[in-house]
Formats: structure tokens, sequence, C-alpha cells
């Protein structure tokens, strides 16, 4: 399945930034339901339900490196194949 939102990205980390994240699509939600844009207070809806299952619900934090991704730890050095 594709992931639309990337929870293990380090934007994710603190608390208040997917809870703004939920809140400002939850309150789309509502402007469109009060509204009376039905079609569009559903899909503004389930838009929340998504950001706030994967941010909130089943977030799991990650004890990733603040560094690059791709980078070796510092304790191992990167080996080369010599056969020969």
């Amino acid at each position: 399945m594709i992931k639309l939102i990337d929870p293990d990205h380090a934007f994710y980390r603190p608390l208040w930034r997917r809870l703004l994240i939920f809140l400002v699509c939850a309150g789309w939600a509502a402007l469109e339901f009060y509204h009376d844009q039905p079609f569009f207070s559903i899909i503004a809806l389930a838009i929340a339900a998504y950001v706030g299952s994967s941010l909130l619900l089943f977030y799991k934090p990650t004890d990733k490196a603040a560094g690059g991704e791709g980078s070796a730890p510092k304790d191992e050095t990167p080996k080369a194949d010599n056969d020969a």
C-alpha cells in the first residue's frame, strides 16, 4: 500500500505538529458541514480520519539519527570487496 504520509519523517516527530495537522483537517470538515457542502465535507472528513489514524493512533516514533538516512553509523565503516 502506498503511504500518503510518512510518519517516520522527522517533521512529524513533535506531537504539536501532528495535532495541528489533524485539527486543521477536522476544522476544514466542520467548515464544509457548516456551509452545507456534503461532498467536500465527506472528503475533508476522510482526510482528517486518515491523518488522525496515521499520525495519532498508529504513530510509533523511531530512533533514527538526525543526520542523513543513507549515512553509515560512526562505528561502522564500509567494507571493500578484495577477493584477489
